[in-house]
């Protein structure tokens, strides 16, 4: 678990620096809102293309190979983004990222299911994603700093790209030598212990077999609804990921490294809130209530600094956006062992990535959604509207109950 954080903490400083790098970037190369959002989006287009592949890959063939190329691959990228200098090129950039990064994560939760049992899936998965907000809390002053250098003729953006892109490569080549693919494989555990783990997630893996394939499961209904609320909270997320910086400066008015600072605090609540509430829902079991009450506090937080933004203090800003963030990153563990629960068996690794190349279309909706609108309107309101309906809907969702939960099985 410890490689894993890294190796997130470490992906997502290389997704979303371009939030950071915004901060003069689009000046420097006269972007527009709407052509920040659809390249900060495009990103998503790239990453959906091997979301499938990747999760049966993981599943078949080794997660430790699968991984460590993904991370080189987006290393190499991240760091050619730090030259581009017109929209196609920052666009093509983008894209290519995505496409660099495709199948990690769904790689890494059908690999989780290698090593974790259905009870502690939650706070495993809460604990792996909180590298998401830890990520943003750390790369946020750090990145701060980095838009302050100015070597080579090269200004702060620039640089940024390069040194966050060559930890991704360095790490790349460790975790091909690091990571264990399977418990059995785990030659620093114990014998007794590698074969009590190993039959554990066995039973775990093989229950009564209830639908063929995995396009059956993905119009199953209970599963529809999970992943429209997916593709809701994805386009809150990332809508928020990338715009925050943005929106902090122009409610603030303040230097760069200020307002990173300022970012950094929604962050650090996320941290806390994303562990807690999973370790939570796994003492209680519950996963439902876990996963929506948390957004609808972030959707009714968006809600009103949309509609009281010229009202409200720099604290009183900051506070409603430390709450947006921190609900909106607890929903991640509680959805996530939900989702993993109701699917078991070898056909369950091409449903997740099905399920998260889905959602990830969302990712690309919210970013580009709120660069529109802003360049439309000529203000930020109409963006965060759209993106306090997003998480709104995407909380209420999770309480719909269509039929009686069971799991749904799947033939290996």
């Amino acid at each position: 678990m410890p490689l894993l954080f890294l190796l997130y903490v470490v992906n997502f400083l290389d997704r979303v620096n371009v939030a950071y790098a915004a901060l003069d970037m689009t000046r420097d190369l006269r972007f527009s809102d709407q052509v920040f959002g659809f390249g900060a989006g495009v990103f998503f287009l790239g990453y959906l293309l091997l979301e499938i592949p990747g999760a049966i890959i993981v599943e078949r063939w080794s997660a430790r190979k699968w991984i460590a190329r993904i991370m080189v691959t987006w290393g190499f990228v991240t760091l050619l983004t730090a030259f581009v200098h017109t929209e196609r090129q920052f666009i093509i950039a983008r894209f290519s990222l995505g496409l660099a990064e495709s199948g990690f994560f769904t790689g890494i939760l059908v690999y989780m299911r290698h090593w974790f049992v259905a009870q502690d899936r939650a706070k495993a998965v809460a604990m792996f994603m909180a590298a998401i907000p830890l990520s943003n809390f750390l790369g946020s002053p750090l990145a701060g700093l980095l838009l302050r250098l100015h070597w080579l003729e090269l200004p702060g953006w620039r640089w940024l790209f390069i040194l966050e892109g060559i930890p991704a490569v360095l790490l790349g080549v460790a975790t091909f030598f690091l990571l264990t693919d399977r418990p059995r494989q785990a030659k620093w555990l114990p014998p007794d212990e590698r074969e009590f783990l190993s039959a554990q997630l066995e039973r775990d893996a093989h229950a009564p077999s209830s639908l063929p394939d995995t396009w059956r499961v993905l119009i199953h209904p209970p599963l529809m609804v999970l992943i429209v609320s997916c593709f809701l909270h994805f386009t809150g997320i990332f809508g928020l990921l990338y715009w925050l910086p943005t929106l902090m400066k122009r409610a603030s008015g303040l230097p760069n490294l200020e307002v990173t600072l300022l970012v950094a605090i929604p962050y650090l609540f996320s941290v806390i809130s994303q562990i807690a509430n999973g370790w939570h829902s796994d003492r209680t079991g519950e996963r439902r209530w876990h996963a929506a009450l948390p957004v609808l506090v972030a959707g009714v937080a968006l809600a009103v600094l949309a509609t009281r933004a010229s009202t409200l203090t720099l604290p009183q800003t900051v506070i409603l956006y430390t709450l947006t963030s921190a609900g909106i990153y607890a929903y991640l563990g509680p959805f996530w062992a939900h989702t993993s629960n109701q699917l078991r068996g070898t056909v369950a690794a091409g449903a997740t990535g099905s399920i998260n190349a889905i959602a990830s279309i969302g990712g690309f909706v919210g970013p580009y959604a709120v660069g529109a609108l802003n360049t439309h309107t000529g203000t930020s309101k109409a963006g965060v509207v759209y993106l306090s309906l997003s998480v709104l809907i995407s909380g209420l969702l999770m309480l719909v109950r269509i039929s009686r939960e069971k799991a749904v099985s799947l033939p290996s």
